[in-house]
């Protein structure tokens, strides 16, 4: 028996040197102390944060306890185990331990070696005790994290400041304190062998579609990746066209805007280490709509997104719908317009297409710029860019004054989409189209508009159309896609995404409010006759 457990612990040590995490899962702990401490001083080898801090029980068995420093709350992890430093004699059973002697409230007992690692690679600490074949993990977590702040990405003028940060349980938290039912689910994975990055699924139980949830949760733990450094990562394996320029999930760091998107039958995707949260199916309209749209008057809302619309076009042909107007079809243009036009091109060198090329180009650099620089130079460096190449181009005669002022329209179009995988999209499409309207001139415009509604028309996220519910039609559902209807007219959820439960609020009650004390009802103008004539 002796010999087969050396033999045991000896194969083991041989092969921890190229043994993944994930690879040790069934490899289970060692009755004896001293070999589960060996084992673990050969794993972590040369790993300067990893602890092993030996101990013995009072007048009883010996023990370890096992923590990385700096993910642990050191004064709970001294008092845990002061706790444990006092035991009488006989006090030394795994079971015992948890149930009546450790003063932690989140507390865990695993029997593996790939449970014990992962938890405390997490920032729980572990206890061994000799003599027993489990160890103890405790929840008394103490990493440094980013306090919470307003996102500087989906900044809003009315509605929550409060943003996600790169803890994983601070978000859910967060999300906790929006939805505070025991209906909202979260399913832990995870994902990467090197990372063992955590990943939560989050869901209202009765409200979103059990076969989205469980496509999701299966897509996400069939990845077999080394490395989960960010939500991207999980987006861009788990979408269902990966060729598509198009985003097909949502992200988001606003709580307010993940709780309506899993009360409205959707699934929330948390990634530690990350506060972009991806939302699950996701349409079209989705990425046109922001958080404000709910909480301000639903007519500014429908004229808003009206302009986004507009927008939208402009952001997406206007660039090419130049090159086909100077190039192809001058007829179009008012004769004053078209000698304003044709005397600004007169002295440039290039034809429309290069010339439209080279300021987009330039724009794009320019805003890539003005991101990766500081803050605090990188607005200046972008705005007085653009001011000083565009008129230093246009006095060279390199580029005309119309195609400035068509390229700073289209920049500015672009920055009225809310989200901005969206606005990428879009900025990446205007290049195609630009060369399509340089060959054949407004036809090649509308081909390429035509391909792109027909491959959207075609895309799918987990299964529900990207053009949903205006493609294929869902009249129920329009009332939240190219208007806002008031709220106590959406007493429903959106039917296309396979809901269990539609209905949303009471249907009658924008019914009760103007019987009881609106411009229909009395109630009001009663009391205020009994004021009166008091």
């Amino acid at each position: 028996m002796e010999f087969r457990k050396k033999s045991r612990i000896e194969k083991l040590l041989e092969t921890i040197d190229t043994c993944s995490l994930l690879e040790m899962e069934g490899i289970a702990l060692f009755p004896d102390l001293d070999d589960n401490v060996e084992v673990l001083k050969k794993l972590f080898s040369d790993c300067s944060d990893f602890v092993i801090r030996e101990f013995r029980l009072k007048h009883s068995a010996r023990a370890a306890a096992i923590f990385v420093d700096g993910l642990i709350d050191t004064a709970e992890v001294n008092q845990a185990l002061k706790s444990l430093m006092v035991l009488e004699k006989g006090d030394d059973d795994i079971e015992v331990i948890e149930e009546a002697l450790l003063p932690v409230s989140q507390i865990a007992r695993v029997n593996d070696y790939k449970q014990l690692l992962q938890a405390v690679l997490s920032g729980d600490t572990g206890i061994m005790v000799d003599g027993n074949v489990e160890a103890l993990t405790l929840g008394i977590r103490g990493a440094e994290k980013r306090s919470v702040n307003e996102p500087e990405g989906e900044a809003v003028v009315r509605g929550p400041r409060e943003g996600f940060i790169e803890n994983i349980r601070t978000n859910t938290s967060m999300l906790r304190r929006k939805l505070r039912t025991p209906r909202l689910k979260m399913k832990s994975l995870v994902v990467g062998r090197e990372t063992n990055t955590n990943i939560v699924v989050a869901f209202l139980e009765g409200i979103a579609d059990p076969q989205v949830v469980e496509e999701v949760s299966q897509r996400i733990s069939n990845i077999d990746i080394d490395a989960i450094l960010e939500s991207g990562y999980i987006e861009e394996l788990i979408q269902d066209n990966v060729y598509s320029p198009f985003p097909q999930l949502m992200y988001s760091e606003r709580p307010d805007t993940v709780a309506a998107s899993i009360l409205e039958g959707r699934v929330a995707i948390f990634v530690d280490g990350t506060p972009m949260v991806l939302i699950a199916p996701a349409t079209f309209w989705m990425l046109m709509q922001a958080s404000e749209d709910y909480f301000e008057r639903f007519q500014m809302t429908t004229l808003l997104r009206w302009l986004r619309y507009l927008f939208l076009i402009i952001a997406l042909v206007t660039p090419a719908l130049y090159v086909a107007i100077t190039t192809y079809h001058q007829q179009m243009l008012p004769t004053t317009l078209l000698l304003s036009v044709a005397a600004a091109r007169e002295s440039i060198p290039f034809p429309a297409i290069v010339e439209a090329l080279i300021m987009e180009i330039a724009f794009e650099a320019l805003r890539e710029a003005g991101i990766r620089l500081p803050k605090t130079v990188g607005q200046a460096v972008s705005i007085l860019g653009a001011l000083v190449v565009g008129q230093a181009a246009v006095q060279a005669g390199i580029v005309s004054a119309p195609m400035v002022i068509v390229v700073s329209l289209t920049g500015i179009a672009s920055f009225t989409i809310p989200h901005f995988n969206a606005a990428i999209s879009l900025r990446m499409l205007r290049f195609p189209l630009m060369i399509a309207a340089s060959i054949l001139g407004i036809y090649g415009i509308l081909v390429g508009v035509l391909l792109i509604l027909g491959h959207m028309a075609n895309l799918r996220s987990f299964g529900v159309p990207y053009l949903s519910p205006l493609a294929p039609m869902s009249v129920g559902d329009l009332k939240d896609v190219l208007v806002r209807v008031p709220w106590s007219f959406m007493e429903k959820r959106p039917s296309f995404l396979g809901i269990r439960d539609a209905r949303r609020m009471n249907a009658n009650f924008a019914n009760q409010v103007q019987q009881r004390g609106g411009h229909a009802g009395t109630t009001s103008r009663g009391n205020s006759d009994e004021e009166g004539k008091a």
